[in-house]
């Protein structure tokens, strides 16, 4: 891949990588906190279960949400490992160049179209 390729899919990366940490950063600040914390509700009286209930999913769903975002940060960081060691736009499974309309779409690619299809129903199958 040429130098000038690499550096347009190192900035879309570095670009998302930026927006990834920044919404990452939102969401750490609800998961930590308590009921009350949340609230903001100052009062020394006891909530009512249902709203304990909503106030537990939603912490839960925030975390769910956390991990999964870091999870794609994750592929990000990989995806600029490669590039600097000039791996970037080489399919891991079976070594050919990945489609450049596919690297537009998925920057952190690491499998071409064929590939990723096998990999996808593999875990269809072992489900």
């Amino acid at each position: 891949m040429k130098k000038k390729d690499l550096q347009k899919y190192e900035k879309l990366l570095l670009v998302k990588r930026t927006a990834v940490l920044e919404e990452l950063g939102l969401k750490k600040s609800s998961l930590g906190s308590t009921i009350k914390d949340a609230s903001g509700d100052l009062s020394l009286y006891s909530y009512h279960m249902a709203d304990q209930g909503t106030d537990a999913m939603e912490r839960e769903k925030s975390f769910y949400f956390a991990s999964k975002t870091g999870r794609f940060l994750y592929h990000i960081d990989e995806a600029l490992r490669r590039i600097n060691n000039n791996t970037y736009g080489i399919c891991q499974g079976c070594g050919k160049e990945i489609n450049p309309e596919r690297l537009e779409a998925v920057p952190h690619a690491r499998l071409c179209i064929a590939c990723k299809e096998k990999e996808e129903q593999r875990e269809t199958r072992e489900r």
